[in-house]
């Protein structure tokens, strides 16, 4: 029965957002500063803006994407020093 609403919600969503764009003239996608606006120094802010935070988001996605390295390859050592740990108490047995 939860399934049966979230499927109507996700068809919901879906045909709104077909209606909107099969519906929705140009000017209704444009920000308000820039829709028929020359190149303006507003216009260049915005798109520094913009890089700037794809910047700051893929550094802190590399951040993660280093970390997890970083456990992947200290969880391998230790599993390395345990293995000739364990290999060197059954030489000497």
């Amino acid at each position: 029965m939860n399934t049966k609403r979230m499927r109507f919600a996700i068809v919901r969503v879906v045909m709104l957002a077909a209606a909107m764009v099969l519906g929705g003239s140009s000017s209704a996608f444009a920000c308000p500063v820039c829709f028929g606006a020359e190149e303006s120094h507003m216009i260049d802010a915005t798109r520094f803006g913009i890089l700037v935070l794809l910047g700051i988001t893929l550094v802190v996605q590399g951040a993660f994407v280093g970390f997890f390295v970083y456990l992947r390859n200290r969880a391998k050592r230790i599993a390395d020093i345990e293995l000739d740990t364990e290999w060197s108490e059954l030489q000497r047995s």
